[in-house]
């Protein structure tokens, strides 16, 4: 049997349906990302490969967990398996390369953000911080930076940035010190990135990224979905309207 890269991922839909990830929707909606499957025509089990995740659905299959797309630089990825079968299988293939973690889904209510609450924390922000959107010269800034990189690392340059992204960087004299961003976009929405510098953190930068581009995410009729790597995370989006789901494992991946 030979995995097959499929190019029309709508064909997958069957098979990630109910998995309210972002991500996942970004790709069968031909967005972004790759997909790939044990069949062409009749796919029993599927991968989708977006930036630094891979998530598995349908009959757990090795020969897809150990795929790599063709192109693919970095040898860091981030596994998500639909369910134990999945899970157990990654291990099995991946076995002491496989790093088990726990990562933390936030609620999606679109009619759960307070707009005078928002508006409130970016009136709020303390000084030396200034907000603005992430316009050319600020893009190129946070490509620049390992730090900053992820906040538009998955759109083809600036100009694809401009028409498709959205972010909001926290300043310091004229240096990007904190930002949330648009880290994929699907059909209606957006999933968020924030990133701070080491030295600026825990000064109120992010929460007021956040709170700017839930914002102009509402005014633009867009959902500013957040999924959390860690309970930090968490605590940061229930400051800014979200509310906490549930908690999911994945594999972090390092030799790819």
């Amino acid at each position: 049997m030979s995995i097959v890269e499929i190019s029309d991922q709508s064909i997958l839909e069957p098979l990630f349906s109910g998995w309210e990830e972002t991500m996942i929707w970004s790709c069968l909606q031909g967005i972004m990302g790759r997909a790939y499957a044990d069949d062409g025509a009749d796919p029993q089990s599927a991968q989708v490969v977006l930036g630094d995740f891979c998530f598995f659905s349908g009959k757990p299959d090795k020969e897809l967990i150990r795929n790599k797309p063709s192109g693919r630089e970095s040898d860091f990825i981030i596994m998500v398996p639909r369910d134990d079968k999945w899970a157990s299988a990654i291990e099995e293939v991946w076995q002491s390369q496989a790093k088990k973690m726990t990562r933390y889904a936030i609620k999606k209510n679109p009619n759960g953000f307070d707009r005078e609450h928002l508006e409130k924390i970016v009136e709020q922000l303390p000084a030396p911080f200034s907000l603005r959107m992430i316009d050319r010269e600020l893009y190129n800034q946070i490509m620049a930076e390992s730090w900053s990189r992820d906040l538009c690392s998955q759109f083809d340059g600036y100009e694809d940035y401009k028409r498709r992204g959205l972010g909001v960087a926290a300043l310091v004299e004229g240096q990007v010190v904190s930002g949330a961003s648009s880290y994929t976009v699907y059909n209606g929405g957006i999933e968020i990135e924030i990133d701070t510098r080491a030295d600026y953190r825990r000064r109120g930068a992010a929460l007021a990224c956040g709170a700017k581009l839930i914002l102009e995410c509402l005014n633009r009729g867009l959902y500013p979905s957040w999924d959390a790597q860690n309970l930090g995370s968490v605590a940061l989006s229930e400051k800014l309207g979200y509310t906490f789901d549930y908690e999911y494992i994945v594999y972090e991946i390092r030799g790819y």
